[in-house]
């Protein structure tokens, strides 16, 4: 049995049913008599067309991944503010030839930074049009890929690659019970920018501190910057569509 919407809720609904019996009395010149209930039957169709669109709507959406969404956006804006900062201040720092492998690995990985706003805007509409089953899968491909580079890594990029593989297959595992796939990737991303951020702070409290002309120290950095670039290319990875 088809259950009735009131068109009362849905002003627009009564608006072309009243409409409908304008039409059809003043231009048209049929009986209100006949015209009442045709337009009462238009404003009942108007409801249930613009409940569905609601139900619709309401089905797809997601609050939690539509604040997580915009958390997010509002992290890496944050990250890329700091990036910036950052370049500028290599630039002025790491000037010698001995600086050049630092200076390269970090300007890499704040360029990389200053771009996640745009790329999580790009993803932000992806999310929208994507369904939980090609986001599965999107998250798997994700693993695979990191999968594939575990062999020839070591160091802080290998323990970085392994906590992401960890998180990715959690990610899957609450998907695949039923949780919106879309909302642990962005959960993923939002703990990737926090680790960056913590990274890049550690790098630039030690490159305000440290003695520039003492080599043992320019390897210190070059570890963070390292680490650093490690996440960024996680991140890369996870942003990627």
């Amino acid at each position: 049995m088809v259950k009735l919407v009131n068109p009362l809720y849905y002003p627009l609904a009564i608006l072309v049913g009243g409409l409908t019996l304008f039409v059809g009395v003043r231009l048209g010149n049929l009986s209100s008599l006949v015209m009442l209930p045709v337009a009462t039957g238009v404003a009942v169709a108007g409801a249930s067309f613009f409940k569905s669109r609601e139900a619709e709507v309401l089905e797809l959406d997601n609050p939690a991944l539509e604040r997580e969404i915009l958390t997010v956006k509002s992290s890496a804006l944050a990250l890329a503010n700091q990036s910036n900062t950052m370049r500028v201040e290599v630039q002025k720092l790491l000037t010698d030839t001995f600086h050049v492998e630092l200076l390269t690995t970090v300007l890499i990985s704040c360029d990389r930074a200053a771009e996640l706003p745009t790329k999580l805007d790009k993803l932000g509409v992806s999310l929208h049009h994507t369904n939980s089953l090609l986001s599965i899968a999107a998250l798997q491909q994700q693993l695979t890929e990191v999968k594939t580079k575990l062999p020839a890594s070591s160091g802080v990029s290998q323990r970085h690659l392994n906590q992401l593989a960890e998180s990715l297959k959690r990610n899957i595992q609450l998907a695949q019970e039923g949780e919106d796939s879309r909302l642990a990737r962005v959960i993923n991303i939002a703990t990737l920018i926090q680790d960056f951020a913590g990274v890049l702070q550690k790098l630039q409290t030690r490159l305000r501190t440290s003695d520039l002309t003492d080599s043992e120290q320019i390897n210190g950095l070059q570890l963070i910057a390292d680490e650093l670039n490690s996440l960024a290319e996680n991140l890369d990875l996870v942003v990627r569509q």
